[in-house]
């Protein structure tokens, strides 16, 4: 039995790699790819240590070439779900037992499983089936999973640190223990990173998880389970189902052991799935815990003062990034008259040069959005606004699904600081701008913070330090994530926890201690070494 306090090694973030010509990393990805790409794997669910296979085969297609096939998973149905959730049950009293310092081995060693063997195959997974180039696949899915592993397990360590004092012959603890039950995650398409902490930061607190993946993440979240696997991960840990929402919630949030929801996903699903544990609170064993990150409408509000360069590169980053396809992604932009046209121009001359395409040729900027329902809903928002008054196409506004979901960067000019575009989440690589006159700039800042329900992320562009400190100010609640001279994308572990509040989830800020806390039952302990053997107290004395 160990009788020491062990120290983690050294934590710091991953470095990204270049991808440049002639590099080794961009010989790997591509031979990934191009083998991932000429398989076609049947991808069960993983369920109490045994792959679950059955009669209902769903077709995986890249959303770039949505003809092509590379696969099926297996989908189940309610049935799964409840095996699932026994399997979980059941891990659980050896899981939560484990001494911290195995569990967080386990995570250590799945994070140099991603940044060293596995860093090919899981950025060539990405790029085919989320439709990523290969540095927004490599910023995800490699060092931002591998980033929540490592910094988990510090954050980890920290809580346990955090003791009571104790005076004269008493003795105060606090142990963290897990909640009590099994954990749902239920995890979005857009970051294989998001998907696998979802599940991975309540197990290293010693619960044990069912996790359900989005449909169109499934091939990558298949490699993250095949490598918590390697990495040793017992059987039952983590499960991991395919079934419809319906399905799913059905059975767990019916089940008395539920004890918590760690969600990212739609503003109406957090909502609707909130209301369902509300209406169901009297079965529970205990109150259970609801964690999630939802929606985003991401200001960028620049100030006449501004770099004017720095905010056309920081547009055009932070809206066409993975096709605008981030809850952070910035979809509206506030603009002086004085600095309009010649961030114009720099974004004309940005937007031209871009080209669209396969990740697989990796000169593509821009690749294809998620899959058939998300490009109509895309393409309606494009369509309504060259239809609409007071509204221009300043750039793109093209289209065309005959080969994958492609959308062209566009930008939309208003003449209405209310046009739905600047207030409706689109979740796509549109920006709407609204240019307003240099002297109304204190009342875009109330705009800014009222037109939306959403309070995610939000960038400020300015160099007169007092518009900063008292802009920021007025803001404050208008972004959990907020950006000074930068683009309102490309959070960092362990630098800038992530989350926002008002409609856009419960700000738990994943990549910080915050997040983990969620995720345990604190029990506080108090031993008297020398306990009293007489009910009395001095006062009661006479003199």
């Amino acid at each position: 039995m160990s009788n020491a306090f062990y120290l983690l090694p050294e934590i710091s973030n991953e470095p990204i790699l270049s991808y440049g010509p002639g590099s080794k990393e961009k010989s790997e990805v591509k031979q990934a790819y191009a083998e991932l790409n000429a398989v076609k794997l049947d991808i069960p669910m993983f369920i109490g240590g045994e792959e679950v296979r059955t009669d209902n085969k769903v077709s995986i297609h890249p959303p770039h070439d949505h003809q092509h096939l590379l696969g099926h998973y297996n989908k189940g149905g309610q049935e799964h779900v409840l095996k699932a959730i026994q399997a979980a049950l059941e891990a659980k009293p050896s899981w939560e037992s484990m001494p911290w310092q195995e569990r967080a081995a386990i995570f250590l060693k799945a994070a140099d499983l991603i940044s060293g063997p596995y860093r090919a195959k899981l950025n060539a997974a990405a790029m085919l089936c989320q439709s990523k180039n290969v540095f927004q696949a490599e910023i995800d899915i490699v060092c931002e999973l591998a980033d929540f592993f490592r910094y988990n397990a510090l954050f980890m360590t920290q809580i346990y640190e955090e003791q009571p004092e104790s005076s004269p012959g008493i003795w105060n603890r606090m142990e963290y223990r897990p909640l009590e039950g099994f954990i749902f995650a239920l995890t979005p398409f857009n970051f294989a990173s998001i998907a696998g902490n979802l599940p991975g930061a309540p197990a290293l607190m010693g619960n044990t998880v069912v996790w359900k993946p989005a449909g169109d993440q499934i091939y990558s979240a298949w490699v993250i389970m095949e490598l918590l696997r390697e990495a040793g991960l017992p059987d039952g840990v983590i499960n991991l189902i395919y079934v419809n929402g319906a399905d799913a919630g059905e059975v767990i949030f019916s089940h008395p052991e539920f004890a918590g929801l760690h969600f990212t996903g739609s503003t109406a699903t957090f909502q609707h799935l909130w209301k369902t544990i509300a209406d169901n609170l009297p079965i529970y064993k205990s109150y259970p815990r609801i964690v999630g990150e939802t929606g985003g409408k991401d200001f960028v509000l620049i100030h006449p003062s501004a770099d004017p360069i720095a905010s056309a590169v920081a547009l055009t980053r932070g809206a066409f990034e993975y096709q605008g396809q981030k809850c952070s992604a910035a979809s509206r932009a506030y603009i002086p008259k004085s600095l309009w046209r010649q961030i114009h121009d720099i974004m004309k001359e940005h937007l031209n040069e871009i080209k669209m395409g396969s990740p697989e040729d990796f000169r593509n900027f821009i690749n294809a959005v998620i899959n058939r329902k998300a490009f109509d809903k895309i393409v309606s928002y494009i369509d309504q606004a060259k239809k609409d008054d007071q509204v221009e196409i300043v750039f793109g506004g093209g289209y065309d699904d005959a080969v994958g979901y492609f959308v062209e960067p566009t930008v939309i000019r208003t003449q209405n600081p209310y046009y739905r575009t600047l207030c409706e989440e689109i979740f796509g690589p549109v920006l709407t701008i609204y240019v307003y006159e240099d002297d109304q700039f204190d009342e875009i800042v109330e705009i800014v913070d009222q037109s939306t329900p959403f309070g995610l992320t939000g960038a400020l562009f300015a160099q007169d330090r007092n518009v900063i400190r008292d802009t920021s100010e007025k803001l404050r609640f208008a972004a959990g994530n907020y950006y000074i001279n930068d683009k309102p994308t490309g959070a960092v572990v362990g630098q800038q926890p992530f989350g926002g509040a008002r409609q856009s989830g419960t700000n738990d800020k994943a990549g910080s201690m915050l997040n983990l806390l969620r995720w345990v039952s604190p029990r506080t302990i108090k031993e008297n070494f020398n306990p009293p053997h007489d009910y009395k107290y001095p006062f009661m004395l006479e003199a």
